[in-house]
This record gives structure tokens, C-alpha cells and sequence, in this order.
């Protein structure tokens, strides 16, 4: 009986457990389920956002809303010592730059709700008018830091190579989707004219001394020509040609000269021609993870030359750190990734080839700016897109993104999703002013 009684409890005990793990803790999942069916979960969420027809137009609003009001920011932060020396006021960049932006944002407005067949048309003078611009600038232009870029009109400072950039990308495109039979683009076709017009543009440039825009004009070139599917020696000889042009411009300029040698080694000449290339490094290198905080850099005290336009990715690292930089290299990339985007969903062979040219020349420019404050690519002054100050850079660039905006209306099922949503507050602001059919006609067009 003493046995009986002694295995009762034990054999209770036994079954209650698996009832107490059943209830209390629910099911149990293997080891392959867990992390596996979450990971396949979060892929399938990934899926169906980027399957939604919106999806390319929200990134390319929400990455060039936070890239421009970064740029603001550090525009302020960077410029601010160097303006109160020169003007009085450590605002003065930073309004002028705010006026730039409040010009440039109803600029991509406008772009983005305009009929994509304007764009097409606008091209042409376009094109014409950046090539008598850059004429001008050979005559009338002011010369600093060694090229000639520059017209001085009173209180405005108009760069005519950054509008150029535009009408080259416009005007390829279309001059070779007219070409285009039954979806396909024969390469030969880039030939006359378009390779002509492109050496035109980047002669000007080089007679201004500017190798940093010859560069994107090249990128702009490049994407063209991949878009159409030309061969790898095609590719071949224009690189060889490119190359050769490169180094005849580098020879022919001592500065240039300098350049190459402060690239190789900037510590052999630290206080000379390699001097913005290791401040750039020593502001990058402070920053850490985190970075000092905004407004804390050491580097604008007059160290870091120009650290409010082409190095202003060294002040933006030294404040805000490897985090800081990593998130705008990764609003590049989705900006870059949005437009590609654009390019392959949209059946239509001028969208395909503007937006391929556009991606190639903010992402290009994005890339040669950031390479060159790393120190991995020579110094070449060119502005980094949203971010750095100018003007002259940051409408037409803001004016290609309402462009961008454009094209992803025209994809599966955009129009559509846009009817759906209802008016958005641009619409809702004009209706308040009586000016709400406006858009609407727009719209149906």
C-alpha cells in the first residue's frame, strides 16, 4: 500500500506537467520555424510594399525632403564662422541658401505635375541656352580657384555648367527615344547627334577649367549609352578617349598636377596641396560614431577650406558622426534605387532613358563628392546634390527630381492609387484661394 501511494503522487505529478507547459506556455516551435518563418514574414512585408505603385513616388519625395533639410542644416552649422567674418552675419549662407530652396521646391512642384511630354520639348532650348551660357562665361565669367564657372549678375551667382547638366540628360533622352522602333534604341543612333552635342557641352567646360562637371557630364553620357545597349567596345573607346582627354587637362594645369599628387599621398605636402584633403580627413576621423554634435565642429574654425560646399560631407561627419554619413550614403541609394526603379517599370523609351541619366548624375555626383572627402577619389569641386551650398546646383536639381516625380506617376497602377488617396495639401491650399480646378484639369491631361 506503501508503494501504491508513494507512485500516485509521482505518476499526478507527471501528467500535470505536460498540462501545466500546454497551457501556461503555449505550443512549443522549433528552431527552424522561429527566425525562418520571421525572416520569410518580414521578406514577404519587404515584397508587398515595393510591389504597391506608390512606392517610387513616396522615396523619391521622402529621401529629397531629408536630404534637403540635412543640407539646410549643415549649410548653417558649416558656413556659419566663415559669414561672420566675411559679412557680419552668421546667416547669410544659410538664408541664401533657404532662398534657393524656397525657389526650388515649387520648382519640382511644378515639374512633377506638368505633362511628361514638356519635358521632351524642354530639352531643346534648354540645351541651347546652357551651351550661349557657357559660351558667356568664357568672356564674362569670373575665374577662382584655378576655373572659370561663374557669372556675377548684381547679387546673383549663376553657374551655367549645373543647367547644363539638365538639358544634356533632357535632350539625349529624347533625341534617341524618337529614334526608338517598336521599344528598341539602336546605339548608332547616339552617334550624330548626340555625341557631338555632348562633346560641345563638355569643350565649353573644359575651356572653363572644370574637370568635376566635364566628369557628370561624362556619367550623363555613360547611362545613355548603357540604356541603349551599346557594345563594350563602343564603351572601350569613348573610356580610352575620356582618359586621354582627363590626363591632357591634368598635364596642361599645375594645379591639377598638385591635385593628382596630394590624392596619392596628402601627408606629403600637409600644408600645401594636400592641405583640404587631410583637414577633410582629420574632421571625418574626430567625428567617431556619433559625432561631436551638431553645430560642434572644430574644422569650420577657418581649418577646412570650402567645408560648407565641396567638403561639407567632412563637416556633416565630424558633427554627426559614421551614423550620420551612413545615412545619407543609404538616401543616396534609395534615391538612386527609386529612379532605376522608375526606369524599369515604366514602358515608355524617353522616361527610361531621362531617368537612367538623372540617377547617373546625382548618385554619380554623390559618389565623386563623398569619394573625394575620403580621400579615395581626387579632389575635383564638385558639389554634393541637396546638401551643399549653392544655388546654382540645387535648382536644377530639385527641378530633375519633380521630373523623377513625374515619370512615377507613370507607373502600373499609380494614377489609379494618386485618385484614390483624395487632394493632397497643395491641392486643399488651393481650393481655400478658389484655385482647385487648376489642378484638376491638369490632372485629367
Amino acid at each position: 500500500m506503501s508503494a501504491t501511494t508513494e507512485e500516485g503522487p509521482k505518476q499526478r505529478t507527471t501528467e500535470e506537467g505536460p498540462r501545466r507547459r500546454t497551457t501556461g506556455e503555449g505550443p512549443r516551435r522549433s528552431p527552424v520555424e522561429g527566425p525562418a518563418g520571421w525572416a520569410r514574414e518580414q521578406l514577404g512585408a519587404l515584397r508587398e510594399l515595393l510591389g504597391k505603385p506608390l512606392t517610387t513616388y513616396y522615396l523619391i519625395i521622402g529621401c529629397s525632403a531629408l536630404l534637403l533639410a540635412l543640407g539646410l542644416m549643415m549649410v548653417l552649422s558649416a558656413s556659419s564662422i566663415e559669414a561672420m567674418q566675411k559679412t557680419g552675419n552668421p546667416f547669410t549662407w544659410f538664408i541664401k541658401q533657404s532662398l534657393s530652396a524656397a525657389i526650388g521646391l515649387p520648382v519640382m512642384w511644378a515639374c512633377a505635375r506638368v505633362p511628361y511630354k514638356f519635358f521632351r520639348w524642354a530639352g531643346y532650348p534648354l540645351m541651347a541656352l546652357s551651351i550661349i551660357a557657357l559660351v558667356m562665361v568664357l568672356f564674362i565669367g569670373s575665374s577662382e580657384l584655378g576655373a572659370q564657372r561663374w557669372i556675377y549678375l548684381g547679387p546673383l551667382t549663376v553657374q551655367p555648367s549645373e543647367p547644363a547638366k539638365l538639358g544634356l540628360a533632357l535632350w539625349g533622352a529624347d533625341l534617341l527615344a524618337r529614334r526608338a522602333r517598336q521599344g528598341r534604341i539602336e546605339w548608332r543612333h547616339m552617334l550624330i547627334p548626340l555625341m557631338p552635342g555632348t562633346a560641345i557641352l563638355a569643350v565649353m567646360v573644359m575651356l572653363g577649367r572644370d574637370l568635376g562637371t566635364t566628369l557628370v557630364l561624362f556619367m550623363i553620357f555613360l547611362a545613355l549609352l548603357w540604356v541603349v545597349g551599346a557594345p563594350l567596345k563602343l564603351f572601350g573607346g569613348i573610356l580610352a578617349l575620356a582618359v586621354l582627354a582627363a590626363m591632357i587637362m591634368i598635364r596642361v594645369e599645375p594645379y591639377r598636377m598638385a591635385r593628382i599628387g596630394a590624392f596619392l599621398d596628402p601627408w606629403a605636402d600637409a600644408q600645401g596641396a594636400g592641405y583640404q584633403a587631410v583637414q577633410g580627413q582629420i574632421a571625418m576621423g574626430s567625428g567617431g560614431w556619433f559625432g561631436l554634435g551638431l553645430g560642434s565642429s572644430r574644422a569650420k574654425w577657418s581649418w577646412l577650406p570650402h567645408g560648407e560646399s565641396d567638403f561639407i560631407f567632412a563637416i556633416l561627419g565630424e558633427e554627426l558622426g559614421l551614423m550620420g554619413t551612413l545615412v545619407v550614403v543609404a538616401l543616396f541609394g534609395l534615391l538612386g534605387y527609386a529612379g532605376l526603379r522608375v526606369a524599369s517599370r515604366v514602358n515608355d523609351a524617353f522616361v527610361r532613358l531621362a531617368a537612367a541619366a538623372i540617377v547617373a548624375w546625382i548618385a554619380g555626383q554623390a559618389i565623386v563628392n563623398m569619394g573625394a572627402v575620403l580621400g579615395v577619389l581626387p579632389i575635383t569641386g564638385i558639389p554634393l546634390p541637396l546638401v551643399s551650398y549653392g544655388g546654382s546646383a540645387l535648382l536644377p536639381t530639385l527641378a530633375a527630381l519633380g521630373m523623377l516625380l513625374s515619370f512615377a506617376k507613370r507607373e502600373p497602377g499609380a494614377r489609379e492609387a494618386l485618385a484614390a488617396r483624395g487632394p493632397g495639401p497643395a491641392t486643399r491650399a488651393l481650393s481655400w484661394l478658389g484655385l482647385a480646378g487648376m489642378t484638376r484639369g491638369r490632372a485629367r491631361r
